[in-house]
């Protein structure tokens, strides 16, 4: 059994290649070989969000608090809230992050494979961010 206290590790700024606006990334745990699974607890100030991207085995979101957007390609702009979980499929292009006045805050969870977690791509314009989200029932 392993005990990961909190803070066992330093919050990072998101990376300016990665995210536009103020994010901040608590890593909860990363795998070590046989394991593959990691997870980081993710906080989007009002309008931050992350460039579109894909996963190599999927993510999943676990929204904690505040009010976000996600968007897969092609799709509709949507609300999240506290309680939602977000899945997207193995290489399904999307962004994540708050809504424009609003912190979000999430779970990220996903897989390692081939040692790669994440492709990224282009940042998400304001034209593609501004648009109004539906809101999830």
């Amino acid at each position: 059994m392993n005990i990961f206290r909190s803070g066992h590790k330093p919050s990072v700024r998101g990376p300016a290649d990665w995210f536009t606006g103020t994010v901040r990334i608590d890593a909860l745990f990363n795998p070590s070989a046989p394991d593959r699974v990691q997870g980081a607890s993710v906080t989007f100030e009002p309008g931050a969000r992350t460039a579109w991207h894909t996963h190599p085995l999927g993510q999943t979101l676990v929204v904690t608090t505040g009010v976000g957007r996600v968007q897969r390609w092609d799709g509709p702009v949507e609300e999240i809230r506290p309680g939602d979980v977000v899945w997207f499929a193995p290489d399904e292009k999307h962004w994540h992050g708050a809504a424009p006045e609003t912190a979000m805050t999430h779970l990220a969870i996903q897989e390692v494979r081939d040692g790669k977690v994440v492709d990224w791509m282009e940042h998400v314009t304001d034209e593609q961010y501004t648009v109004t989200p539906t809101s999830l029932p």
